[in-house]
């Protein structure tokens, strides 16, 4: 491992927008049923239905947690309807496979979405096999990144010592709680929605544009 990383024996990855590019806009297919979901929820136009969205997302941190908050929303009939997408979008990344299978040390992924949803997405990647664990919003108790909060409890259940971690996430606000606890964090700039928000040098380490030619490049010069 390049000096910078050779303490690292734990490796944290986000889910969407990271572990596949932002590109293939597989978000987009979410943005869409999320809008439906709440113009169904609150008998309200798509447009009144974005709006609210958005600011719940912005202001919550997910949408899901501020229809919780605000409506009283079950988080896992929301979470089934938002995530009934198509997938054959995202195409295996073997370069990415190699690339985390030569990685010392364990291997999670924490997200804000939930395990389900996220183990097809895997697959797709073909990275079924490569994660230890999901750490997701259930298991968060749905109080999402970027409360510290959720990030204690993922590395007191699988028994992460944060300073011999890294974090790798495309919404760079996601990071600093990552970095107050002593991670190495990587922030994957692609474009993302609000992935540049709150973006601050203080707390991000690496900047790269995709996480495949990063961590190839990091396996090959070790």
């Amino acid at each position: 491992m390049p000096p910078a990383l050779s303490h690292i024996d734990h490796w944290i990855f986000d889910l969407d927008n990271t572990l596949y590019p932002a590109s293939v806009r597989l978000f987009d297919q979410i943005d869409v049923k999320m809008g439906d979901y709440i113009a169904r929820l609150l008998d309200v136009d798509r447009i009144e239905a974005r709006r609210i969205q958005k600011q719940f997302f912005h202001s919550h941190g997910t949408t899901l947690s501020g229809l919780m908050q605000a409506h009283g929303v079950e988080p896992g009939d929301f979470l089934d309807y938002v995530h009934d997408i198509d997938l054959e979008v995202i195409d295996e990344d073997r370069a990415l496979v190699e690339a985390i299978g030569a990685l010392p040390g364990r291997k999670f992924v924490f997200t804000n979405g939930d395990a389900p949803y996220a183990r097809r997405v895997l697959d797709r990647l073909g990275l079924g096999a490569s994660f230890e664990a999901i750490h997701d919003i259930h298991a968060c108790d749905y109080v999402p990144k970027p409360e510290r909060i959720s990030y204690e409890a993922m590395c007191r259940t699988f028994e992460i010592k944060p300073d011999r971690a890294l974090f790798v996430e495309d919404m760079a606000r996601n990071l600093k709680p990552a970095k107050a606890m002593g991670m190495v964090t990587v922030w994957v700039n692609n474009g993302s929605e609000r992935g540049s928000h709150e973006a601050d040098s203080g707390f991000i380490d690496f900047e790269i544009e995709a996480v495949t030619p990063w961590l190839a490049g990091i396996v090959e010069a070790a």
